[in-house]
């Protein structure tokens, strides 16, 4: 019985043996497969470096404001009694826009030309009676004066009717009236915004250390937030001093505002145009990878024989300035070298390539 047993647990034993050794095997002929399978060549796009010439530029955010706008306030009180305009009306320099119950003023202003008229004809025959020499010097003096004093009166009083008759300053567009006929009004309340938008300005702010690179006359460039709108324009003016808390300074560019698609107060990206610079190396920003250890890029190097595949070499590289999709790069790529500008994610140094340029974003989007 024993004898028996001994003889089942060898079996069962070999049995064992047999079925781990058979897994482990099969398992190291499946690792030795896969390791010596060839690797598929990743396919890639690339982009030739080139030494060109690079316009370089200083970009910022900045505020379309129009060459003239103001916000149009009530100089006297009273109240409402016509709105002479409708909104975004186009109205032209002197054209009554707000007329401000004046039936008072000009009661007060007939009064006081009926005193002018009498103070003229009495001062009219004091000096008659003057020439005559039958009239005292004190007597014309107080005639003139009182002639003097009428003629105050009435100037004072239509520079007061002026006051209730608004019209506009200069020539632009007119905004939503913001006071209602009837409505009792005080001095300086805004009743409408004018905005002269055929010419436009815009605002924007660079560092301390930029802002020397700028000078007036510069061409700057102006493009809207969804890059619908493209203008171009001048640098007019320079803050003279630098912000103590930005430390930034503020410039304005003059910008013609064709179909009139600027609005005042809209965001707009703006790039101030530097000399032009020869002999630069820039590529497409898709090329570079950026990590903790630093921005890098992967060059197609020729394979170690004629008949093996060509293989990237991972370059670490210096970037320089930026322009719209390029960056320039400072150290790390030579004229000629072919940089891989899509597929990157597939690759690791060292890995094999096959390029293929149909596939290269440029193309892609039918540049």
């Amino acid at each position: 019985m024993i004898k028996r047993l001994i003889i089942a647990v060898i079996l069962l034993g070999v049995i064992g043996g047999g079925i781990v050794g058979f897994n482990l095997f099969r398992s190291k002929m499946i690792a030795d497969f896969f390791a010596n399978m060839p690797v598929a060549p990743v396919t890639v796009s690339v982009t030739e470096a080139q030494s060109q010439r690079w316009q370089p530029g200083l970009d910022a955010i900045g505020t379309a404001r129009a060459a003239q706008g103001v916000d149009l306030a009530v100089e006297a009180v009273g109240i409402v009694r016509e709105v002479a305009f409708a909104a975004n009306d186009r109205v032209e320099k002197g054209q009554v826009l707000l007329q401000i119950d004046d039936r008072t003023e000009r009661a007060d202003l007939a009064a006081a030309q009926a005193a002018l008229e009498l103070a003229e004809t009495a001062l009219t025959r004091v000096r008659e009676l003057r020439e005559r020499g039958v009239s005292a010097t004190t007597t014309l003096d107080q005639a003139e004066a009182e002639a003097v004093s009428a003629r105050a009166t009435v100037a004072k009083l239509n520079a007061v009717l002026e006051t209730k008759r608004l019209t506009a300053p200069f020539s632009g567009v007119i905004g939503i009236p913001q006071v209602e006929p009837g409505q009792f009004v005080t001095p300086g309340t805004v009743y409408a915004t004018l905005q002269d938008r055929d010419r436009m300005r815009v605002d924007f702010t660079l560092t301390e250390q930029q802002v020397g690179l700028v000078s007036a006359g510069q061409p700057v460039t102006v493009v809207s937030e969804v890059g619908d709108l493209v203008l171009t324009g001048k640098v007019a003016g320079i803050e003279p001093k630098i912000d103590p808390n930005s430390r930034l300074v503020t410039i304005r560019a003059d910008v013609e505002n064709a179909e009139d698609r600027l609005t005042p107060g809209q965001f707009l990206r703006v790039t101030v145009a530097l000399p032009a610079e020869d002999g630069v190396i820039a590529l497409p920003q898709t090329v570079v990878s950026s990590t903790l250890y630093g921005d890098s890029v992967y060059v197609v190097r020729a394979g170690d024989t004629a008949d093996a595949p060509e293989k990237v070499e991972q370059v670490f590289v210096h970037l320089g300035r930026r322009s719209g999709a390029l960056v320039e790069i400072v150290e790390g790529v030579q004229p000629g070298d072919r940089v891989v500008n899509a597929g990157q994610n597939k690759l690791s140094p060292g890995a094999a390539v096959v390029i293929d340029n149909t596939v290269s974003p440029d193309t892609a989007n039918g540049n």
